[in-house]
């Protein structure tokens, strides 16, 4: 027995990953197709570059927060 997913259809083979190209080729010219990958991965990069500033801290924050509390630092030296 023969399980193919839960839609009825598995993965495509080779004749359907060629249809699928050729398809494409038909649609958008073989004169396109550099200039769409070409702008597919610049979007890629641009796509992986924000996601690593955002997990990463933003050092402005940090700056902000330390000029705060320096500055209440000053504030209790004063006030000593």
């Amino acid at each position: 027995m023969h399980t193919t997913g839960i839609i009825g259809m598995g993965m495509p083979g080779t004749p359907e990953i060629l249809l699928i190209i050729f398809i494409i080729l038909l649609l958008f010219g073989a004169k396109k197709l550099p200039e769409l990958s070409r702008s597919l991965g610049k979007s890629l990069g641009e796509f992986k570059k924000g996601q690593k500033e955002g997990t990463e801290p933003d050092k402005e924050d940090d700056v902000e927060k330390k000029e705060i509390v320096d500055s209440e630092e000053k504030e209790v030296k004063k006030d000593s």
